[in-house]
């Protein structure tokens, strides 16, 4: 009776039955097939393993692609937990087999890094994988796979952050004509503050207000957030902790003397900067008041607190660094010739904007200024630090992104479709940047190429009144606080969800 064979990775056959000779390698003269199998890619890579599996033919048609694909969706899982993080991924590790130029129409994107690659670049490492596919096979296909189905989300995510597809956003509206002064987003919690001295808590997913916090006794100026505890200041001159899920007032900080105007939160200890010249660093949890940090001559206009130091600036044009624990301040950083107005601290740099049209970057450490930018041409309001890379807006209407290690000016943020009125807010998003506006609109650019990508919001009053005073996003909402200061826009909270899929379009 004739044995059955079957055939070895090398083409030749062998009877079965019978064990593999061992070794390294194919014998000499013999050229080794590409691995086909798991374990034939572990042996491949240098792995031992006990058992060699062994395949039966050829193989099929496709399968190479398809453990390319494989792999690179694996990377992709890796990648997928980060939420508009930058994720930094050695060059060695997305070598060969991660990078078919057959995938991806933008390879040298990736390949041209010298040392990694970022999450944004990923998205289009494997975008050519769904752009040849129709809406309908994409969904089967992400039924039968996992890590497909979280790509294709994040794709579609990015790609509705870009093109702009979001459906109509919902409308909250329930402060009246009252200013909404302060905006916190937090899960699927939307938190507003407001000069009608209340602030309200919203659902992101049903638009509907949950409760109203009241307690205060004068406007609401400013407000921090994590997860459900919410801390808002005053110009009744107290601090209140909440419960944002029960409405419950669980603290009211007694001690600042004028209007509260400004705060951060690290962990479960909050910095507050009042009017009344000082900074008082409070216990979250048990409401006490730790240490009150004195040495400003003017009222503190803005604060930044990283667990270890507290930056603050003031009305008397200085910015000072102080060691909280022992309440000792141990710089003061002098040369602004005007009102200090916003702050960014990495716990590396220092960076100040002031009325005086500069933007100063100190070292924390030594308090020396290691840049002084300039460009801008009014008020810096805002700015938003990240690796290095600065984002200011200015009352000019300009939007600058700066290297701060430099000092350069990477984008100035403008031309033809640039903000036409004082830029109120910024935030960086998936490797963006958002920026509002008093002229009623929410533009989006990209970072890098410090390009004008599209109008996000754009009011019907906008020209005539109306304004974005604040803007919030995550990774798939964005939360703008919109009204007018002379009755031709309502007071309302627009959320958009870049989160939708082809069945909601379809059904919608």
């Amino acid at each position: 009776m004739k044995r059955k064979l079957d055939h070895g990775p090398d083409g030749r056959t062998f009877p079965s039955g019978k064990k593999h000779c061992k070794g390294t390698g194919p014998p000499s003269g013999l050229v080794q097939a590409t691995p086909t199998t798991f374990g034939d890619l572990r042996l491949a890579n240098g792995h031992s393993a006990r058992r060699r599996r062994v395949t039966s033919g050829p193989p099929p048609s496709g399968l190479q692609d398809w453990l390319h694909t494989f792999q690179v969706g694996f990377l992709f899982l890796a990648l997928a937990s980060t939420t508009g993080q930058q994720l930094l991924v050695p060059q060695s590790e997305l070598s060969g087999v991660y990078l078919q130029p057959h995938q991806c129409r933008h390879h040298h994107t990736v390949t041209d890094s010298q040392s990694s690659v970022t999450v944004e670049s990923c998205w289009i490492l494997v975008s050519g994988i769904s752009d040849c596919e129709s809406s309908r096979r994409r969904r089967c296909a992400a039924a039968f796979s996992p890590w497909k189905s979280a790509y294709i989300r994040q794709h579609r995510i990015e790609t509705n952050w870009r093109q702009g597809d979001s459906g109509e956003p919902m409308v909250l509206k329930g402060h009246d004509d009252h200013v909404i002064t302060c905006l916190q987003f937090s899960g699927d919690l939307i938190v507003s503050g407001s000069d009608d001295n209340t602030l309200k808590v919203w659902s992101a997913v049903s638009g509907k207000c949950l409760r109203t916090l009241t307690g205060h006794s004068g406007g609401v100026w400013c407000s921090q957030m994590s997860v459900s505890m919410v801390i808002s200041g005053s110009t009744d001159r107290t601090l209140r902790v909440w419960d944002a899920e029960s409405g419950e007032c669980v603290h009211t900080l007694y001690g600042h003397t004028s209007t509260v105007r400004c705060m951060h939160l690290h962990g479960n200890r909050v910095v507050s900067g009042s009017r009344d010249t000082t900074l008082r660093v409070w216990d979250t949890a048990t409401g006490r008041c730790q240490h009150v940090l004195t040495g400003h001559v003017a009222a503190v206009r803005c604060v930044q607190f990283d667990g270890r130091r507290v930056v603050s600036g003031g009305y008397d044009f200085m910015v000072k660094v102080w060691d909280p624990d022992n309440e000792v301040c141990l710089h003061t950083l002098q040369g602004h010739t005007n009102r200090v107005y916003s702050l960014q601290f990495d716990g590396v740099f220092v960076v100040s904007g002031s009325l005086d049209t500069s933007i100063r970057v100190w070292d924390a450490e030594t308090g020396n200024c290691v840049h002084t930018l300039t460009g801008h041409q009014s008020l810096t309001s805002g700015m938003e630090l990240r690796d290095n890379v600065l984002v200011s807006g200015n009352a000019d209407s300009t939007v600058r992104v700066w290297d701060v290690r430099t000092g350069q000016c990477l984008h100035t943020l403008q031309g033809p479709n640039k903000h036409q009125s004082a830029v109120t807010c910024l935030q960086f998003c998936r490797g963006l940047v958002l920026s509002s506006s008093d002229d009623g609109t929410v533009k989006l650019w990209d970072l890098q190429t410090g390009a004008w990508l599209r109008d996000v919001v754009a009011l019907q009053s906008r020209g005539s009144g109306g304004v974005v005073w604040r803007i919030r996003a995550s990774d798939t909402r964005l939360v703008c606080a919109a009204g007018s200061r002379n009755g031709t826009e309502e007071t309302k909270l627009l959320v958009l969800d870049f989160d939708v899929d082809d069945k909601k379009k379809e059904t919608d």
